[in-house]
Protein backbone atom coordinates (compact mmCIF):
# COMPACT_ATOMS: atom_id res chain seq x y z
CA UNK A 1 0.00 0.00 0.00
CA UNK A 2 2.99 2.12 -0.84
CA UNK A 3 0.80 4.43 -2.95
CA UNK A 4 -1.91 4.98 -0.88
CA UNK A 5 -2.50 8.68 0.80
CA UNK A 6 -1.92 9.13 4.01
CA UNK A 7 -3.48 11.37 6.69
CA UNK A 8 -1.49 12.26 9.94
CA UNK A 9 -2.81 13.37 13.31
CA UNK A 10 -0.20 15.16 15.71
CA UNK A 11 -0.80 13.91 18.89
CA UNK A 12 0.20 14.35 22.79
CA UNK A 13 0.61 10.58 23.85
CA UNK A 14 1.00 8.25 20.83
CA UNK A 15 0.48 5.92 22.99
CA UNK A 16 -2.65 6.70 24.22
CA UNK A 17 -4.24 7.61 20.69
CA UNK A 18 -2.72 4.12 19.32
CA UNK A 19 -5.44 2.50 22.00
CA UNK A 20 -8.14 5.03 21.36
CA UNK A 21 -7.93 4.40 17.49
CA UNK A 22 -7.69 0.16 18.37
CA UNK A 23 -10.79 0.44 20.13
CA UNK A 24 -13.04 2.12 17.59
CA UNK A 25 -11.73 0.88 14.36
CA UNK A 26 -11.28 -2.66 15.67
CA UNK A 27 -8.00 -2.45 14.03
CA UNK A 28 -4.52 -3.05 14.47
CA UNK A 29 -1.90 -0.71 13.41
CA UNK A 30 0.54 -1.79 10.48
CA UNK A 31 2.97 0.42 12.17
CA UNK A 32 3.53 1.17 15.41
CA UNK A 33 7.15 2.87 16.12
CA UNK A 34 8.19 5.30 18.06
CA UNK A 35 7.40 8.31 16.07
CA UNK A 36 4.48 7.01 14.28
CA UNK A 37 1.33 4.36 13.75
CA UNK A 38 -0.31 4.06 10.89
CA UNK A 39 -3.84 1.89 10.48
CA UNK A 40 -5.03 0.91 7.17
CA UNK A 41 -8.43 2.88 6.98
CA UNK A 42 -11.85 1.92 5.14
CA UNK A 43 -11.23 1.91 1.60
CA UNK A 44 -7.41 1.90 1.91
CA UNK A 45 -6.53 5.66 3.11
CA UNK A 46 -3.73 5.81 6.09
CA UNK A 47 -4.26 7.12 9.36
CA UNK A 48 -1.02 7.98 11.04
CA UNK A 49 -0.74 9.37 14.58
CA UNK A 50 2.48 11.40 14.69
CA UNK A 51 3.54 12.96 18.36
CA UNK A 52 3.45 16.17 18.53
CA UNK A 53 7.13 16.52 19.48
CA UNK A 54 8.24 14.84 16.20
CA UNK A 55 6.45 17.51 13.90
CA UNK A 56 7.71 20.35 16.05
CA UNK A 57 11.13 19.13 15.59
CA UNK A 58 10.99 19.30 11.45
CA UNK A 59 8.76 22.56 12.41
CA UNK A 60 11.83 24.26 13.64
CA UNK A 61 11.11 27.14 15.93
CA UNK A 62 10.55 29.63 13.99
CA UNK A 63 6.89 27.58 12.98
CA UNK A 64 3.80 28.02 15.79
CA UNK A 65 3.69 24.80 17.91
CA UNK A 66 0.45 22.16 17.15
CA UNK A 67 0.99 21.45 20.88
CA UNK A 68 0.07 24.98 21.46
CA UNK A 69 -3.51 24.20 19.68
CA UNK A 70 -3.87 21.43 22.19
CA UNK A 71 -7.53 21.50 22.76
CA UNK A 72 -8.81 23.21 19.81
CA UNK A 73 -10.02 21.45 16.57
CA UNK A 74 -7.25 21.02 14.20
CA UNK A 75 -8.26 18.24 11.81
CA UNK A 76 -11.97 16.16 11.13
CA UNK A 77 -11.64 12.84 10.06
CA UNK A 78 -14.80 12.06 8.37
CA UNK A 79 -15.29 8.16 7.74
CA UNK A 80 -18.27 6.20 5.37
CA UNK A 81 -18.59 3.29 7.40
CA UNK A 82 -21.29 0.52 6.91
CA UNK A 83 -22.48 0.79 10.39
CA UNK A 84 -21.34 4.48 12.10
CA UNK A 85 -23.95 4.46 15.32
CA UNK A 86 -21.11 1.54 16.78
CA UNK A 87 -18.23 3.09 15.72
CA UNK A 88 -19.24 6.04 17.53
CA UNK A 89 -20.20 4.03 20.63
CA UNK A 90 -16.84 2.17 20.64
CA UNK A 91 -15.54 6.19 20.24
CA UNK A 92 -17.51 7.45 22.87
CA UNK A 93 -16.58 4.29 25.31
CA UNK A 94 -12.97 4.93 24.38
CA UNK A 95 -12.74 8.15 25.81
CA UNK A 96 -14.38 10.71 23.01
CA UNK A 97 -16.36 13.64 23.75
CA UNK A 98 -20.16 13.53 22.50
CA UNK A 99 -20.49 16.81 19.48
CA UNK A 100 -23.55 15.18 18.00
CA UNK A 101 -25.32 11.84 18.04
CA UNK A 102 -26.18 9.84 14.96
CA UNK A 103 -28.43 11.75 12.66
CA UNK A 104 -29.14 12.61 8.92
CA UNK A 105 -26.78 15.44 7.54
CA UNK A 106 -28.35 18.28 4.87
CA UNK A 107 -25.95 16.30 2.74
CA UNK A 108 -27.87 13.35 2.55
CA UNK A 109 -25.16 11.55 5.06
CA UNK A 110 -26.38 9.95 8.24
CA UNK A 111 -23.05 10.98 11.02
CA UNK A 112 -22.30 11.39 14.16
CA UNK A 113 -19.51 13.52 15.61
CA UNK A 114 -17.11 13.56 18.53
CA UNK A 115 -13.54 14.14 19.43
CA UNK A 116 -10.78 12.41 19.96
CA UNK A 117 -8.64 12.57 23.08
CA UNK A 118 -6.55 15.28 20.94
CA UNK A 119 -9.26 17.01 19.91
CA UNK A 120 -9.68 16.33 16.68
CA UNK A 121 -12.86 16.15 15.32
CA UNK A 122 -14.41 12.48 14.17
CA UNK A 123 -17.24 11.76 11.99
CA UNK A 124 -18.73 8.11 11.70
CA UNK A 125 -21.32 8.41 8.83
CA UNK A 126 -23.30 6.37 5.85
CA UNK A 127 -23.21 7.74 2.73
CA UNK A 128 -26.07 8.80 0.64
CA UNK A 129 -30.10 9.25 0.68
CA UNK A 130 -30.13 9.56 4.15
CA UNK A 131 -28.07 6.91 4.98
CA UNK A 132 -28.96 4.03 7.27
CA UNK A 133 -29.55 5.74 11.38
Amino acid sequence: MHDASHLILYVADQARSTRFYEAVLLLAPRLNVPGMTEFVLPGGAILGLMPEAAIERLLGPALPKPSAARGAPRAELYLVVAHPADFHARALAAGAVELSPLSVRSWGDAAAYSLDPDGHVLAFASAGEGGAV
